[in-house]
């Protein structure tokens, strides 16, 4: 009896895409499945089929040569008969799509994984921020073991293919219909193993040690950057590749500047005599140095000042921010008779309304605020 064309089989045309192929092949062989089907010896028949179709038409190669010479292709033993379908292939594609990750991964992804990442916490000041930093940090870290050079064998000795997975790093077993792959638990996924471990690293491969890196921070960097460091994280188990180390930086608060961005934010209090007769003020800056502010006469708290080009560094750039120097009118305190008396007479002498325009106005406000209520 000639066979049919696979493409029937699946249901698909020639130039089906390899997704199209796969929802196709999964759609039918859930619905001819043999543990839905018990007893159906057409749907088992069916099912074998529908294995045989796909596991050519997924292959690339056997694709091509199937579309050239149809089923002759295969007829020599180049490809799988029709009582052949174990879970090589086929469903065991949609088994360990659905269940890998159950199942310690993919198969095939055998050998150690790499090494784990590391984290390091660096603070740094406001101004190690504005100027940058070069510094010296040390990490308690694994790195390979000198003695055997992260191979974990003892010198003189090489490792072994395993002979429980023979060199593969997994393992089948046969759980009634369905065939489960697992981590080789003998090599734990390596495919060798090692008779003589070195001694100094109990055939790990590496070995505890402080690791001493120097970091460069750049100026302008924002508080809770994190800067990675590849391949200085923890060595693999046996030579597997090293993770890396990622370094955040925390900015301490600074005891005089607030930091917005690029700007930088300080609140300065002026005498009230500066501020209401007006004059100048001394302010420090974030470089380190120092800025005159003039205060016109009359200057009321809030009041903002902005000094451009003396806020932060920009990053990755020669630009400055701008800083905003805040004025905080200072009521005096502990007064002598002689400065109360003379306050007194300035409160006689003044006209209310031209000295203080907004108390002034605010109880104007309040005053029209009552009357509309009595209305």
């Amino acid at each position: 009896m000639a066979k049919q064309d696979f493409y029937e089989v699946l249901g698909v045309s020639r130039s089906a895409s390899p997704d199209e192929l796969k929802r196709a092949y999964r759609k039918l062989a859930m619905q001819f499945h043999p543990d839905r089907n018990a007893g159906d010896k057409s749907a088992e028949q069916k099912f074998k089929d529908i294995n045989e179709a796909y596991d050519v038409l997924k292959d690339d190669q056997k694709r091509a040569a199937y579309d050239r010479f149809g089923h002759a292709a295969f007829e020599q033993g180049g490809g799988r008969g029709p009582g052949d379908f174990g879970f090589t292939g086929g469903f065991a594609d949609i088994f360990d799509e659905m269940f890998g990750e159950f199942m310690g991964g993919r198969r095939g992804q055998n050998g150690p994984s790499r090494g784990s990442d590391l984290r390091y916490n660096l603070e740094i000041s406001l101004e190690e921020c504005f100027r940058g930093k070069q510094t010296t940090i040390r990490v308690p870290n694994l790195v390979a073991c000198d003695q055997c050079h992260g191979s974990g064998a003892e010198a003189g000795s090489k490792p072994i293919t395993c002979p429980t997975c023979h060199g593969r790093g997994r393992i089948r077993a046969q759980q009634g219909f369905f065939t489960i792959e697992r981590t080789c638990t003998a090599c734990q996924g390596a495919g060798r193993i090692i008779e003589k471990p070195c001694r100094a690293c109990a055939g790990q491969g590496r070995v505890r040690k402080e690791k001493t890196l120097s970091v460069n921070i750049p100026p302008g960097i924002e508080d809770g950057t994190r800067i990675r460091l590849a391949g200085e994280g923890e060595v693999g188990v046996r030579g597997a590749p090293p993770g890396d180390l990622f370094i955040f930086v925390t900015v301490t608060p600074h005891r005089i500047f607030q930091r917005d961005g690029a700007n930088i934010h300080c609140r300065v209090p002026i005498p009230i005599t500066t501020a209401a007769l007006g004059g100048a003020i001394e302010v420090p800056t974030v470089d380190g140095s120092r800025t005159k502010v003039n205060v016109p006469a009359g200057t009321q708290s809030g009041h903002q000042f902005r000094l451009r080009g003396k806020g932060m560094s920009v990053l990755r750039s020669s630009l400055r921010g701008d800083m905003f120097v805040e004025a905080v009118v200072e009521t005096p305190v502990n007064l002598t008779k002689r400065q109360q008396e003379l306050l007194r007479e300035f409160e006689k002498e003044g006209d209310r309304g031209r000295t203080h325009p907004e108390s002034e106005g605010f109880f104007a406000r309040v005053k029209e605020f009552f009357e509309d209520l009595r209305e």
